[in-house]
C-alpha cells in the first residue's frame, strides 16, 4: 500500500520492508525530537490490518496465540506471536478488543500468510476474519500527546502511544490536523532506543520468543496450551535460550551504519575473528547518536567490546544471558 501522505512536502520515501511510507519529510532528527516530546505522528499506513469477528473471537484467539486473551477487557492493548510448532516466532500482533471486534495490525506483507492460517483453524467457532488493509490505516500519535483522537475509530494505547485504526480514506485529512509527520525512521529510532522487537529485523528463521524479551509481554506463561508452546516451557523451566538481544552505542565517527545482517565479533580478535552475531536494527538517534538492536550468542560476556563490521560497539544488556 503507497501511502498518500508520500505527497506531503520534504517525503522521502522507505525502501525495503517499510516502502509505501515516508523514511523521513526532510529533517531526521527534528522528527524523532517532535515525537519525543509527543507532537505529530507517525504514518504507519504501510502495516497490514485485520479483524476478527464474532461471539467466539477471544476465546478462539486465545487457543492459537502465546498471549492470554480470553478475558480481555475492551480497550485494552496487547501483543502477541503466532509460533510454529517448534517455537519459532512466525508473526507478531499488536492488538486491541473494542467491544465488538478484535484489531490487529502486523508486519508489511504479512497480512495475507496470517489470515491463511487463522482461516485453517476456524472449525465450528463463530468468527470471521477479515483483511482490513484495502480501507484502514494505521497511524500513531505518540505518548503525551493531546491530538484526539477521530470519533468511531479504534485506539490502541500503549506506554509507547496510541495506535489508531482510521479510514485511509480520510488519512490526508487527519495529517493536516494533527501533523507534523514523522517518517518512519524517527519511528524506528525510538524503537531500537527502546529494545522493542520487530518480527523481521530482530528475527529468523529459528527465533524463539526467550531470545527477545517477548516473555511476559507478548507470551503469557500461566495459560493452556498453542501450538510451540512446549518450547517455550521447556527452555522456560529447563534451560536458556541460545542467542540474546543486546542493545548497541555505535561509533559515531562512522559515517555508515551497519546493516541489517552485519556480523558482530568480538573487537579483540577483529574483523577476521569468529562471528558472535548480527545487528539487526541500526539508526541514528538525536540524543543517543548511533545505535543498533543486535542478537548475539548467549555466552557472549555481557561487558564484552565488540565490533560490528569495522564499527566499535559497546554492548548493553537487554535479555539477561
Amino acid at each position: 500500500m503507497k501511502s498518500p501522505l508520500l505527497s506531503l512536502p520534504g517525503a522521502v520515501p522507505a525502501e525495503g520492508r517499510d516502502e509505501g511510507v515516508a523514511a523521513h519529510y526532510g529533517d531526521l532528527f527534528r522528527e524523532q525530537r517532535a515525537l519525543a516530546d509527543g507532537n505529530g505522528f507517525v504514518d504507519l499506513s504501510h502495516r497490514g490490518v485485520v479483524t476478527v469477528t464474532g461471539d467466539d473471537r477471544l476465546s478462539w484467539l486465545h487457543l492459537l496465540l502465546t498471549q492470554h486473551v480470553s478475558d480481555l477487557a475492551p480497550h485494552r492493548a496487547t501483543e502477541a506471536l503466532i509460533l510454529s510448532a517448534n517455537g519459532h516466532i512466525e508473526h507478531a500482533m499488536y492488538l486491541v478488543d473494542d467491544g465488538t471486534t478484535v484489531w490487529m495490525h502486523v508486519e508489511p506483507g504479512t497480512q495475507a500468510d496470517l489470515i491463511a492460517y487463522l482461516e485453517s483453524m476456524k472449525f465450528f467457532y463463530r468468527v470471521e476474519v477479515a483483511d482490513r488493509t484495502p480501507d484502514i490505516a494505521v497511524v500513531q500519535l505518540p505518548a503525551g500527546s493531546i491530538a484526539r483522537a477521530p470519533d468511531g475509530v479504534a485506539v490502541r494505547e500503549t506506554p509507547q502511544g496510541r495506535d489508531l485504526f482510521l479510514p485511509r480514506e480520510g488519512l490526508e485529512a487527519f495529517a493536516a490536523a494533527h501533523g507534523p509527520a514523522a517518517g518512519i525512521l524517527a519511528y524506528e529510532a525510538l524503537r531500537v532506543e527502546g529494545h522493542r522487537p520487530r518480527v523481521g529485523f530482530e528475527t529468523d528463521h529459528r527465533t524463539i520468543p526467550h531470545e527477545l524479551g517477548w516473555i511476559g509481554t507478548a507470551v503469557h506463561l500461566q495459560k493452556g496450551c498453542y501450538r510451540g508452546q512446549e518450547t517455550v516451557a521447556r527452555v522456560h523451566n529447563l534451560g536458556k535460550p541460545p542467542r540474546r538481544l543486546v542493545f548497541l552505542h555505535l561509533d559515531g565517527s562512522e559515517v555508515h551504519l551497519p546493516g541489517h545482517g552485519t556480523p558482530v565479533r568480538l573487537a579483540a580478535d577483529g574483523q577476521e575473528g569468529r562471528q558472535l552475531g548480527f545487528i539487526t536494527t541500526s539508526a541514528r538517534h538525536h540524543e543517543l547518536g548511533p545505535i543498533a538492536l543486535a542478537l548475539v550468542k548467549r555466552n557472549v560476556a555481557v561487558d564484552a567490546e565488540l565490533i560490528a563490521g569495522d564499527t566499535a560497539a559497546a554492548q548493553e544488556t537487554v535479555v539477561e544471558p
